[in-house]
């Protein structure tokens, strides 16, 4: 078996199994009496889990009753133009033990995309938080699914990889639900991004204007606009992963989007420099 190891420093997430069960325990206990059931696919960000872990495992157990032989997880920090990526390891290391890839999925997804205008995934081989950090959680919530890695690009191909996803797993049977990885507004001068200064002013502009612009046009299940305002307002690192995810679910006969959380890392640390998270589901409608 070829295992893709850790690769993230420790703070990420724990290394203690039953430290990282405690953990999800807790938040999924927590979760509203009516959570959305069954969504398609959904948003998680992907900051260290002291930030934004309670949200990725809020967006996460969305999908658990929809029971997926596979979970496919999109991340990003691909920028616009480059190819879509894909992990190739037969497997992926996390606390609660190793997660088999369905590596039989990714050459449906390949040729899928072959078809639909001849592009290639790259391996890939690069250090990014947009997927290892959601590992634990699809350990703990999809015991015996299978995983799939993928990056997508913050352009339109990013819809392509979604709707091609959908090929795929109806050309094989398989029952998948898919976990777009994206941040939000990363503001201040960690970033070189400051528009509206510092302080409270920066704060609501972040959460009742530019974030929420981007969170909008994900409820009105629009994808072009989705990518196209991350890019022009710097509303979103990983778009792609989120234009991905919805087209997935769109192709899937999702029809609503469900806000299920919102927070800054302001909620968790006081700082100049703070980034915005999101968790959304893509469902059908709720009988």
């Amino acid at each position: 078996m070829s295992l893709r190891r850790r690769s993230l420093p420790r703070g990420w997430y724990p290394e203690d199994p039953q430290a990282v069960r405690d953990l999800l325990s807790g938040w999924v206990r927590d979760l509203p009496e009516r959570p959305v059931a069954g969504a398609l696919a959904a948003l998680a960000p992907h900051a260290g889990w002291s930030y934004s872990g309670r949200l990725a495992a809020r967006a996460a157990a969305s999908l658990a009753t929809r029971k997926p032989d596979t979970l496919v997880i999109i991340g990003g920090h691909l920028p616009p133009g480059e190819a879509g990526l894909a992990a190739g390891e037969t497997g992926y290391e996390s606390p609660l033990g190793p997660l088999d890839a369905d590596l039989e999925l990714l050459g449906a997804l390949e040729t899928s995309l072959g078809r639909r205008g001849g592009w290639k995934l790259g391996r890939d081989s690069e250090v990014d938080n947009t997927v290892e950090v959601l590992l634990p959680i699809a350990a703990f919530l999809f015991p015996g699914a299978k995983l799939l890695w993928l990056r997508a690009p913050n352009d339109e191909s990013s819809i392509d990889m979604g709707e091609a996803l959908f090929a795929a797993s109806t050309s094989l049977g398989r029952r998948l639900a898919c976990l777009g990885s994206s941040d939000l507004t990363h503001y201040g001068p960690n970033y070189g991004f400051s528009p509206k200064g510092r302080g409270r002013e920066a704060e609501a502009w972040v959460r009742e204007i530019n974030d929420r612009r981007f969170i909008e046009a994900l409820l009105a299940l629009d994808a072009r606009r989705a990518l196209a305002l991350a890019q022009s307002e710097r509303s979103a690192c990983s778009s792609g992963a989120a234009a991905s995810a919805l087209a997935f679910a769109l192709s899937s006969g999702a029809s609503r989007a469900t806000l299920l959380d919102y927070c800054t890392s302001l909620d968790t640390r006081q700082d100049e420099s703070f980034v915005g998270y999101a968790a959304i589901a893509f469902h059908k409608e709720e009988p």
